[in-house]
């Protein structure tokens, strides 16, 4: 699926289901200004003052109990995955720090947001073994069955390697591409000679013919790609789409600006989120 939808303002799933919750937790209103009468005994008096607080307190503790085991589960629920942000080349974990700003203030919880960084001349095949290693680690300490990956340019080839190669679909929910160069860059050339990782982006190599053979997108994961028409450093910018994702074209964006604009962090929150 490709869209050129800029996102702003989108009410994702978990939202609505979260203001339908909180709207059918309310009890109504009592209608008219007149209190409610007390209870008739069959002789005709009116039930003393002790017996109704003791029922009301009872009806009150049933109901609070009845919250407590009805409500728990869905509050639950509701916790986001927690999420993985994975830089391009030359880039670092701060790199992501607008970003998670971003998703902090629209209520994800900061221990379940962490930015790793990693050395970009190395071969994206090693680097995806790092991922794998801080997805357990993230997993281990939020007690999460699986999270999301967010990533920036080159990082999308390691997270691709990671889930394809080393059984990430297993432990991935939500995959997102933010111009990555999934089907190469002719400007990964200028670098190609001297390290591994350029090498590995350049248009035809050998790495991505064996990272796109096949399905581009296996597992129950979901995968979206976010792209710039004007990427000044992803050249063709249509390499970020993948077969069998929901491909996004996000308007004018510059590479490195992709990391900071405020669309872009939006779109990146809805699809984790909607999901």
């Amino acid at each position: 699926m490709d869209t050129s939808s800029p996102w702003r303002g989108t009410i994702s799933r978990r939202e609505r289901r979260s203001v339908a919750h909180s709207s059918n937790s309310r009890l109504p209103a009592a209608s008219g200004s007149s209190a409610r009468p007390r209870t008739q005994l069959t002789c005709g008096a009116t039930m003393p003052e002790w017996p109704r607080r003791l029922s009301s307190l009872v009806a009150m503790t049933c109901f609070a109990s009845a919250s407590l085991l009805f409500c728990a589960p869905a509050q639950a629920a509701s916790m986001p995955d927690p999420v993985l942000f994975v830089h391009g080349w030359s880039g670092a974990s701060w790199n992501w720090s607008l970003m998670i700003s971003d998703f902090r203030a629209a209520g994800y919880p900061g221990g379940r947001l962490e930015a790793i960084s990693y050395n970009t001349e190395q071969s994206n095949a090693e680097t995806a073994e790092e991922v794998r290693d801080a997805v357990n680690r993230l997993r281990a300490r939020t007690g999460s069955d699986k999270v999301d990956i967010i990533s920036h340019s080159m990082g999308g080839l390691s997270t691709r390697y990671y889930l394809k190669k080393l059984g990430g679909v297993e432990a991935v929910d939500d995959w997102v591409s933010i111009g990555g160069p999934n089907h190469g860059t002719y400007t990964a050339s200028l670098c190609a000679p001297f390290l591994p990782s350029c090498r590995e982006m350049a248009v035809g190599s050998a790495f991505l013919s064996d990272l796109n053979g096949g399905d581009e997108t296996p597992g129950d994961v979901h995968y979206s790609t976010l792209r710039s028409w004007c990427d000044e450093i992803i050249n063709p910018d249509t390499s970020t789409k993948l077969y069998g994702a929901t491909n996004i074209n996000v308007g004018c964006v510059g590479h490195a600006a992709l990391l900071v604009d405020y669309d872009v962090s939006l779109a990146a929150q809805n699809l984790v989120k909607a999901q």
